[in-house]
């Protein structure tokens, strides 16, 4: 499936419909996530391999490592709502993906590859770091999304977790208004994908 094939069948994928502002629970866009899952497809991690979506919300991540070719994809997020929202999904884009209502950081499986959008931890400090320090313990490899003001922090700490950064490239993310603190009917603001690696290099 090629790029442009995947970012048209991922707009088709109905976003959280009743998203938590605690949980930072914003949709990541068809175009940022056929383009995270191609640079992960890219680097031989998602055809054939075992991918977890950590935090899955609507599930636009797994449908898409789903289409890429993944040998088993596995959707975590602690919040119903959003589980039900990706076996809706799921269904309608005609793949296999494993669903579990649970907290990521009780995951206790084995994977290849992670790729995730965590919460930019806008309301909560470090919100993200539960998200990388499990997906570094279930895989050698995660593809993440994260707010890029916040990439200096944050190359420190995944040094601090044995791992490193091997690429990294930055998109415009759109949050649309949908919680009362929101001041605009939209905002953009810069994030980037953070290609890590827990694997050793000699």
């Amino acid at each position: 499936m090629k790029k442009k094939e995947l970012e048209r069948a991922l707009q088709r994928v109905t976003p959280h419909s009743r998203p938590r502002p605690d949980l930072e629970q914003y949709s990541t866009p068809a175009t940022i996530a056929a383009d995270m899952l191609y640079t992960a497809h890219s680097y031989g991690d998602v055809e054939g391999r075992k991918v977890v979506d950590l935090g899955c919300g609507g599930g636009i991540l797994s449908i898409g490592a789903a289409l890429l070719g993944a040998e088993s994809v596995t959707g975590i997020d602690v919040d119903p709502h959003a589980i039900e929202d990706a076996q809706r999904n799921v269904e309608e884009s005609g793949v296999n993906v494993e669903l579990f209502n649970m907290d990521i950081r009780d995951a206790d499986l084995r994977a290849d590859t992670v790729i995730m959008n965590p919460p930019f931890g806008a309301q909560r400090r470090n919100a993200d770091r539960p998200f990388l320090e499990t997906a570094l313990r279930i895989a050698p490899r995660a593809y993440s999304l994260h707010n890029a003001r916040t990439l200096d922090f944050l190359e420190g700490m995944i040094r601090a977790m044995d791992a490193r950064i091997f690429f990294h490239k930055s998109y415009k993310f759109e949050i649309p208004h949908l919680f009362e603190f929101h001041d605009r009917k939209k905002k953009e603001i810069e994030v980037v994908l953070l290609c890590i690696s827990s694997e050793v290099t000699k």
